[in-house]
């Protein structure tokens, strides 16, 4: 246990090796302790006011000369573009285009930062680090040296004005000071949601006027306002299965087509290209808490094979999961899709907060 954990485990943190519907490595918060169960958080604490330590997630930091160009040549967003005061997305694919991790990139004077699901990091590191050859560019895992806090609701930005007085407007603007890095990320239902990433030393100390301030929860909280936000996570299981049109991420600014070549790109661009997407990610409701990714989903009326993945769940109520599924679009507009068979549990869909484009030739 690092002395960060200790830390929360004062306030009633535990390790827990399996995290909401998502399996993985992370923290859950002792809800007798908090007073703070599931129904409780999800119904009230997501309008007014959460903070989740978000210890599923790893970080990569990339420095030297070469650290933009190198990065730049692996994934789908322009990092050599990469300002002081934004941050974004970006996949990294297989050779096949298919993505092997999601990323949100930033960058600050200590170098480029990749953000991912922490069952992946090490693998991930690894791979890109066999690529790096002659280039000046150098990767470390720094996931406990820099800490994230996903923060959001109604309270969340009031809260905050006490480290960071001028605080980003806009999704994926971003502002650095003394406290660490401050990045807006999409608004999930309608409220505001912010990542502070800073040292244990610097959340320590902001950690009684935070939970003082806002609900204690852990970090399936924050997956799922991901989820409402429409935002995909590629984890160990759903590495390979979608190319990034699949899971909408040309659409939330995770892909540029006008840069240079990176593995996968020939065919990512040609699935932006040659005709009308047949396959793309949606959000549904489904009324079992046993959702997990990789799940496969079926047309009512076809048992032969599936037309679709669970890409990221969470539960959400009583009985009741939220996740986003990619599937294909014919059967979406068809209505009637099932969990598991095609006499499964019924997917109930829900907009998503952003439209979704048809791509023709």
């Amino acid at each position: 246990m690092t002395t960060w954990q200790q830390f929360l485990a004062q306030y009633g943190a535990q390790l827990s090796t399996k995290a909401g519907a998502n399996e993985g490595t992370g923290i859950s918060m002792d809800s007798e302790n908090l007073n703070a169960s599931l129904p409780a958080w999800n119904t009230n604490s997501l309008q007014t006011g959460f903070v989740a330590p978000l210890a599923d997630l790893g970080l990569i930091r990339v420095q030297g000369d070469d650290a933009a160009s190198f990065l730049h040549n692996q994934l789908t967003n322009d990092i050599e573009g990469l300002g002081l005061t934004e941050a974004k997305l970006a996949a990294y694919c297989s050779p096949k285009g298919r993505m092997i991790a999601s990323f949100l990139s930033w960058k600050t004077s200590e170098g480029i930062f990749l953000q991912l699901s922490r069952d992946i990091q090490a693998p991930i590191q690894k791979r890109l680090s066999m690529f790096v050859l002659r280039a000046k560019a150098k990767l470390a895992d720094v996931s406990t040296e820099q800490l994230m806090l996903g923060l959001g609701g109604q309270a969340a930005a009031d809260t905050l004005k006490q480290w960071f007085p001028t605080l980003p407007l806009q999704a994926y603007a971003k502002t650095d000071n003394e406290y660490g890095s401050l990045i807006r990320v999409p608004d999930a239902d309608g409220v505001a949601r912010y990542q502070w990433i800073s040292t244990a030393e610097t959340l320590e100390q902001a950690w009684p006027a935070l939970s003082a301030s806002l609900a204690v929860t852990d970090a399936s909280a924050w997956r799922l306002t991901e989820i409402q936000a429409g935002i995909p996570r590629i984890t160990v299981k759903t590495q390979e299965q979608f190319v990034p049109q699949m899971v909408n991420f040309e659409l939330i600014g995770g892909v540029n087509f006008r840069k240079g070549c990176y593995p996968g790109q020939e065919i990512v661009a040609r699935s932006q290209y040659l005709g009308k997407l047949r396959r793309r990610m949606a959000i549904a409701v489904i009324a079992s808490n046993e959702v997990a990714a990789a799940m496969e989903v079926f047309n009512g009326s076809d048992a032969t094979q599936p037309c679709g993945m669970i890409v990221n769940a969470e539960i959400c109520g009583e009985n009741q999961s939220l996740c986003l599924v990619e599937m294909k679009v014919a059967d979406q507009e068809a209505g009637d899709i099932r969990l598991g068979s095609n006499d499964g549990i019924a997917l109930e869909f829900q907009p998503l907060p952003y439209a979704v484009l048809d791509i023709t030739q």
